[in-house]
């Protein structure tokens, strides 16, 4: 089975898949969304956190980070009570907190994008083989900024959740060679093609 066939598994899984997934963010609203999706999805599918984005969108202000990192107890209570929302106060803290790395991040490298996109040169990086093998679910990449993220204070972002991360905002594509947007995304972005890096495989995770 190819990588991409998780697309058919749902209509929501399609549509995220066939324009967004993979596609080169540089917008850091956009980019603090994609960041707290993942945040909040640990431990729960992907399909429910698409279902539950407009819930996550209400709640968060539409992922305007600047709001968001001026939120309080209140807001916390607001969030958890909101129906529909998960029922979890770490991960809405963290979101919060997250938030608040988030500002200083900007204020350090002039926006987010910026600097995480330093971590690869900014290109959108091939890695040799994921196009026709097995996709990792952690690499050398991935735990480098994991430990920098950490150190700034950002949490749930270990090196699983900022390579899926990597995958959703465009710096590593990992769409199947077969795959039409493989082909539009290659020829459509600056991208560099790798070697493979200290790879975590589904079975050793």
């Amino acid at each position: 089975m190819g990588y991409c066939d998780w697309a058919r598994t749902s209509e929501a899984n399609r549509k995220y898949h066939d324009t967004e997934w993979g596609v080169p963010v540089h917008d850091d609203r956009l980019m603090f969304e994609h960041l707290s999706l993942e945040c909040l999805q640990c431990g729960l599918s992907w399909n429910l956190m698409l279902r539950k984005r407009e819930i996550f969108r209400s709640c968060f202000a539409d992922f305007d980070y600047e709001r968001v990192a001026g939120y309080d107890a209140s807001d916390e209570e607001r969030i958890l009570g909101t129906p529909g929302m998960i029922r979890s106060p770490r991960k809405v803290q963290a979101v919060i907190g997250n938030a608040r790395c988030f500002l200083a991040v900007r204020k350090e490298f002039g926006s987010f994008c910026d600097f995480i996109w330093s971590y690869s040169g900014g290109k959108t990086i091939c890695y040799q083989g994921h196009d026709t093998g097995t996709v990792p679910v952690s690499n050398g990449l991935s735990l480098r900024l994991s430990r920098d993220l950490k150190k700034r204070g950002f949490r749930f972002v270990g090196p699983v959740t900022v390579y899926s991360h990597l995958q959703a905002c465009g710096i590593i594509n990992d769409h199947d060679r077969s795959c039409p947007c493989f082909r539009a995304l290659s020829a459509g972005y600056p991208s560099v093609t790798l070697p493979r890096d200290a790879e975590v495989l589904p079975e050793q995770s």
